[in-house]
């Protein structure tokens, strides 16, 4: 399992556009994975999961991978956190 912590850095904290390019771009993993803010966990594979959490700026979120992908699918969410300005 591998986990790191962002800040989110994004004004809008993570909305509807940055949550579908983080969910269709985790989507062809096989690892899960999760979003874990105020003691909840989601999988971030879930749109609604994702939204539910209403994630705001200055949050500080902890993101997991656990799978056969894992590395890969932690480095697309790493190149996705920075390229969208969600947070670092």
């Amino acid at each position: 399992m591998i986990e790191k912590q962002y800040n989110i850095t994004s004004a809008e904290g993570i909305h509807a556009r940055p949550a579908s390019v983080l969910v269709g771009a985790l989507a062809p993993f096989k690892s899960d994975i999760t979003l874990e803010w105020n003691d909840k966990k989601v999988n971030l594979k879930s749109i609604l999961g994702v939204m539910s959490l209403g994630v705001s700026s200055g949050a500080s979120i902890t993101i997991a991978a656990d799978g056969e992908d894992e590395e890969q699918a932690m480095a697309k969410v790493a190149e996705i956190m920075e390229t969208q300005g969600i947070g670092n």
